[in-house]
C-alpha cells in the first residue's frame, strides 16, 4: 500500500455550521382537546396515569405518523418553555421550540408529527423570569442553563459527561433496547477497570476489561472489541449487560471487550480526529496489554473497532490505518465530515483514493442529523465505488443520540461477529 496521507493537525474543535434543510414538523395544536380552566386537574391527573409525551393520531390521517406533545405544568412565574428533543430544531429559530401556554391555564404544550418508529432524549428549559428578557443578546444562552428533566416521564438515560439525566422518548414503532436490561439466570461477565501504561498517549489511560462469563477460555481464542467512549458505555450505560445477553442468545460468540476512556470533551476532539498515535495506542499498546491478560486473538477478521460521532470517525480511520489489527470498522453517527474546513471528508478521500481493504464496515446515522448526513451519505458511495460490497448502511430515525446508538450497536456487533452475520449484512447491503 502506498504511504498514507498525514491526516490534516489543528481543525476546529467543532462541526460545520450547516443549515437545517427543511422545516421542523411542528404542529400548532395537540392532537387531542385541551381542557377549559376548570378541567385543568383533571387534565394532569391523567397526563400523570399516561406519562408524557402524549401521543396522538396523525391529523393527516397517516397510520405510520402521529402527534406528539411535550407538556409542562408551569405556575405564576413561568415565562416561557422551550423543548428541545435530539437534533429536532433548528438552531436559526430558537422560538420553534418554544411551548404555547393554553388560555387560562398553567398547560404549556409544543406538538410535533413524527413517524411511528422515532426515538429520541429531549430537554426541558423553563424561563421563570428571573433572568433577561426575550430582547436580550443573552436571552438563548442563559435559558439553555435552566434545564429541567420532564417530571411526567420516568424514562430516564444517564447524560454524557455526567449531570442529571436526561428524559428519552419512544414511539410504539421504534426498535426495543430489552438487549440492555439484566436477565435472570443469564450468565454474566466481569468488568475490571484498569489503567494502561501509553507512550503514544504520553499518560497511563483507564480502561474497562469485560471478559465473558466462564473465566479464561484456554483452547479457545476470544474475538475482540476495542468500544471507544468507554466512560460512558460501561459505567453509565451497562454495556456488558448487552454483551452478556447476546453472548447468551448465541448472537455473538464470547467475546472480550477493551473500552478506553476519553477522559474529557477537549481530550477526545484531540485524540479521536484521526490522530496516527491514538491508533498506535491501541494497536502497539491497548491490544498487547489486553493479550497479556486473556486469550484474544489476534485476527482482524474477528476484531471490531466500534465507536460513535468523533469516535465513529475514528473506528473507520482506525481499520483504514491499521486494517492488519482491525477487519471490522462499527461507525455510528460518525463525523466523516471532519474536519470542517478546506480539507472536509478527509477520510472519505483517503479511502477512495487507497486500494480496497480486507475491512468491513458498518456504518448507522440519524435521519435527523443533517449536519452528518450528507458527509455520510457521500462515504457509501466512495466505499461502493471501491468496491467494498460487504459494507453495511443504514439510517434509523433518531438524532445524534445514545439512546439509538445503543440498538444500533447490538445489531452492528450480531451482524459483524454472528454465524449468520453474513446473511445478515447481504440483507442489510440490499436494503
Amino acid at each position: 500500500m502506498p504511504s498514507m496521507p498525514v491526516p490534516p493537525q489543528d481543525a476546529p474543535n467543532r462541526p460545520p455550521r450547516l443549515a437545517r434543510p427543511d422545516a421542523l414538523p411542528w404542529l400548532p395544536e395537540p392532537g387531542f382537546a385541551l381542557p377549559s380552566p376548570d378541567g385543568v386537574e383533571d387534565f394532569w391527573a391523567d397526563v400523570r396515569r399516561r406519562g408524557t409525551p402524549l401521543v396522538a393520531p396523525d391529523p393527516a390521517g397517516r397510520a405510520d405518523h402521529a402527534a406528539v406533545t411535550f407538556l409542562w405544568r408551569g405556575d405564576a412565574r413561568t415565562r416561557a418553555v422551550q423543548v428541545l428533543p435530539n437534533k429536532l430544531a433548528d438552531p436559526r429559530n430558537p422560538e420553534g421550540n418554544l411551548m404555547a401556554r393554553a388560555p387560562g391555564t398553567d398547560i404549556w404544550h409544543w406538538t410535533v408529527r413524527l413517524r411511528h418508529d422515532w426515538r429520541g432524549t429531549y430537554d426541558l428549559f423553563v424561563d421563570e423570569g428571573d433572568g433577561p428578557g426575550p430582547d436580550s443578546p443573552d436571552y438563548w444562552r442563559r435559558l439553555r442553563t435552566q434545564g429541567r428533566a420532564d417530571p411526567y416521564n420516568d424514562r430516564r438515560l444517564p447524560r454524557r459527561w455526567g449531570g442529571d439525566p436526561v428524559s428519552y422518548a419512544e414511539l410504539p414503532g421504534a426498535p426495543d433496547a430489552l438487549d440492555w436490561a439484566p436477565r435472570p439466570g443469564v450468565p454474566r461477565g466481569t468488568v475490571g477497570e484498569h489503567q494502561v501504561p501509553s507512550g503514544h498517549l504520553g499518560s497511563d489511560r483507564r480502561v474497562w476489561l469485560y471478559q465473558p462469563a466462564g473465566g479464561a477460555r484456554e483452547t479457545a481464542e476470544l474475538p475482540v472489541l476495542v468500544l471507544l467512549d468507554g466512560e460512558h458505555w460501561q459505567p453509565r450505560l451497562g454495556v456488558a449487560h448487552l454483551l452478556d445477553n447476546l453472548i447468551a442468545d448465541g448472537r455473538i460468540p464470547p467475546l472480550a471487550a477493551v473500552l478506553p476512556d476519553s477522559v474529557d470533551a477537549g481530550t477526545r476532539w484531540a485524540e479521536l480526529s484521526c490522530r496516527p498515535e491514538f491508533v498506535a495506542f491501541l494497536t502497539d499498546e491497548l491490544l498487547p496489554w489486553m493479550a497479556g491478560r486473556l486469550p484474544v486473538t489476534g485476527d482482524p477478521a474477528r476484531t471490531v473497532i466500534a465507536g460513535q460521532s468523533l469516535g465513529g470517525l475514528t473506528a473507520a480511520y482506525a481499520a483504514y490505518s491499521a486494517p492488519h489489527r482491525f477487519g471490522n470498522a462499527l461507525a455510528q453517527s460518525g463525523s466523516f465530515w471532519w474536519p470542517d474546513g478546506p480539507e472536509a471528508e478527509w477520510l472519505t478521500g483517503a479511502l477512495a483514493a487507497a486500494p480496497r481493504l480486507p475491512v468491513r464496515f458498518w456504518l448507522s446515522f440519524g435521519e435527523q442529523e443533517w449536519v452528518a448526513l450528507p458527509a455520510a451519505r457521500r462515504l457509501r458511495e466512495t466505499l461502493t465505488a471501491a468496491g467494498y460490497d460487504d459494507a453495511v448502511y443504514r439510517e434509523f430515525n433518531g438524532g445524534h443520540d445514545y439512546l439509538c446508538w445503543r440498538t444500533e450497536l447490538a445489531d452492528g456487533l450480531v451482524g459483524l461477529l454472528s454465524p449468520d452475520g453474513a446473511a445478515s449484512r447481504t440483507a442489510q447491503t440490499a436494503a
